[in-house]
């Protein structure tokens, strides 16, 4: 399944890349980077065409760039000035190296029953008190569409499978709409997490 999606993007990078990058995201931007220190380094997992990681990029963030796409990798690197790496998200192996990670569009090309363990990887790539951003397509769906595989959550099926999530609290979710032209009418479920440490989780308690 995440062969074909990343045959897709490999074939369509540079038409996929124009309907893309110039969407408006710096609200979403803004509601992210208010929970983190000031020169964070932030992980762009899925940049894609390297939009989001190059606004990090331009206000003084460092940003470690990933796609599993190479074709998206090679056109990213071009844009941010840096290198992105080529890298699917089952073969992350971080530890503690992110104040922030920014999944914007990303994750939901992963299947549900594979979440879960990729949201723990998420976890142990973060530092203690790191911030996730994240976001869905918003509904029930999974499966194949538009020729990729896409994975949609609502809040009831975020929360199934976050709570085995060990070290993950979810600060918020919103809803929003799709920024970019003629999708007025598709929901994004938007997800911003903190990664906990035993002793928060034990004050909590």
């Amino acid at each position: 399944m995440m062969n074909k999606t990343l045959d897709y993007y490999n074939q369509t990078a540079r038409e996929f890349i124009r309907g893309t990058i110039d969407a408006d995201l710096s609200a979403l931007h803004q509601r992210f980077l208010s929970q983190l220190p000031e020169h964070s380094h932030i992980l762009d997992l899925g940049c894609g065409s390297g939009r989001d990681a190059k606004a990090f990029l331009d206000l003084g963030y460092t940003v470690t760039a990933i796609d599993g796409s190479p074709e998206c990798c090679r056109l990213a690197s071009d844009y941010i000035g840096q290198p992105v790496l080529c890298q699917t998200f089952d073969a992350l192996d971080f530890n503690q190296a992110f104040d922030g990670i920014w999944a914007c569009a990303s994750l939901l090309h992963v299947p549900y029953g594979e979440l879960t363990e990729i949201f723990l990887k998420l976890v142990k790539a973060l530092k203690p008190g790191g911030i996730l951003y994240t976001s869905f397509k918003y509904g029930d769906f999974e499966g194949e569409r538009n020729g990729r595989y896409f994975t949609d959550l609502d809040e009831g099926r975020l929360k199934t499978l976050i709570e085995p999530v060990v070290g993950l609290t979810v600060i918020e979710t919103y809803i929003t709409g799709d920024v970019r032209d003629g999708r007025d009418g598709e929901r994004w479920l938007n997800v911003i997490g903190r990664k906990v440490t035993k002793q928060t989780l034990s004050i909590n308690i």
